[in-house]
């Protein structure tokens, strides 16, 4: 599909879709505990479809009643040998550890980018707790047979924080007096976020700065109710939309959470976009924007926000954290260097620092989301204030985290046209 953005005023008030990273995590939890959860305001983006499907195969039965999902589950007792993540790197990470609970050998496969990713680190750090482990050379598919046993161990988190999410989260289930240390953990607000739901689900972890996470007496995961709050990478698109176009409240945003994302907020505070952040809405109006400094190590998903807000801004914007953009939908750094190119919006990749020149006007032109959702995203709110309409190529690309993406966006006043592709082309 493709999709014509045209420039346009923001203005409007829009509700934030549900957070995958909150509603992902909620899942597993529910696999985890044993009798009925239900999860109020649940995501069902592409990612999130695979994690239920995924716990579905691992033991759990999975029932939607209106607005709800209900995960009545008894722990993992999986039904197949074969489960099947889609294109979510959340949910590989995550769920082999919890899958690698089971005695039972599993092949875990996904599709899309995921068949690119490395998963070599799964095999140096399994075998560790008792788990056999083996990849295509660093590559899905995976096999593993458990079951793991919790014990001290120590993990290199530069390689991923969503990898110890799993190993917190299969620990939570069975561990007894063991410690997971780890060295270099990028992402800690995803930990944050990680260890505020599971002591939601009943299970509480004693953590040290980010560097030890001990686990004391056995614990259980409890079922109960989970409500999904806003998701903050998808409103950062909607929140940056109002700062270069117009105005917009968003709603269903937790200024609170512990979703790394949020840090929006200070990269448009820094450009100079006049804003009035609620406690559980934020509203954002255009001003002189001009360039700024933002590390976002810590929250990699931004840059793609991040980019098409520096592109209206004054000056050179410098954006630090490009590392950890190699191993995304696409390779982040060189893919928003070529399609804001096209737009006229010239980007430096210099070593762990993105240069973006912004101010100098962004022109229409014919762009590809290069199948990565927030690119498709930052395509469209560059469109906003270019001197012409932008066409986003395989723009479904956005059902992977937000499919209500180009809805909200005219909700708030952009002028959206989707195109389907003629099939004999």
């Amino acid at each position: 599909m493709n999709v014509i953005v045209s420039p346009g005023v923001i203005k409007g008030t829009v509700t934030a879709n549900p957070s995958k990273s909150a509603m992902q995590r909620a899942v597993a939890a529910a696999l985890l505990s044993k009798g009925k959860t239900v999860i109020h305001n649940p995501g069902l983006s592409n990612d999130c479809l695979a994690a239920l499907e995924v716990a579905e195969n691992l033991g759990a039965k999975i029932k939607r009643t209106g607005e709800d999902v209900e995960i009545t589950s008894n722990g993992v007792k999986p039904f197949y040998d074969t489960i099947n993540c889609g294109e979510s790197g959340l949910g590989i990470r995550m769920f082999t550890p919890i899958a690698a609970l089971a005695d039972l050998e599993i092949t875990i496969e996904g599709h899309g980018s995921l068949t690119t990713r490395p998963m070599d680190f799964f095999e140096a750090v399994l075998p560790q707790l008792g788990v056999a482990c083996s990849t295509n050379n660093g590559k899905l598919p995976l096999r593993i047979k458990g079951p793991l046993q919790a014990k001290d161990i120590t993990i290199d988190g530069s390689l991923s924080s969503q990898f110890l999410t799993g190993l917190l989260m299969a620990f939570g289930a069975v561990a007894e007096n063991a410690t997971i240390t780890v060295t270099d953990l990028k992402s800690k607000p995803y930990i944050a976020l990680t260890l505020q739901l599971m002591e939601q689900f009943g299970v509480k972890v004693e953590q040290e700065n980010f560097e030890r996470f001990h686990f004391g007496k056995k614990q259980a995961y409890r079922a109960g109710e989970y409500t999904v709050e806003g998701d903050w990478s998808g409103a950062a698109f909607l929140l940056v939309a109002a700062a270069v176009a117009g105005k917009a409240e968003v709603h269903h945003l937790n200024t609170q959470s512990a979703q790394s994302d949020k840090a929006i907020l200070q990269a448009l505070e820094s450009a100079g976009a006049n804003m009035m952040p609620g406690v559980f809405t934020v509203i954002v109006e255009k001003a002189g924007l001009q360039a700024f400094e933002f590390d976002a190590t810590d929250c990699p998903d931004l840059f793609p926000p991040l980019v098409a807000l520096a592109a209206n801004c004054n000056g050179i914007t410098k954006i630090q954290g490009v590392s950890r953009l190699a191993h995304k939908e696409s390779d982040r750094g060189i893919t928003l260097q070529q399609e804001f190119g096209k737009m006229g919006i010239r980007i430096d990749l210099e070593g762990d620092v993105m240069l973006v020149h912004g101010g100098t006007g962004i022109k229409g032109a014919k762009v590809h989301s290069h199948n990565d959702h927030r690119i498709a995203m930052a395509c469209a709110v560059a469109a906003l204030t270019a001197d012409a309409a932008v066409e986003i190529e395989n723009a479904e690309a956005i059902n992977k985290s937000y499919p209500e993406f180009f809805e909200h966006l005219q909700q708030i006043g952009g002028i959206v046209k989707k195109e389907a592709l003629n099939i004999n082309h």
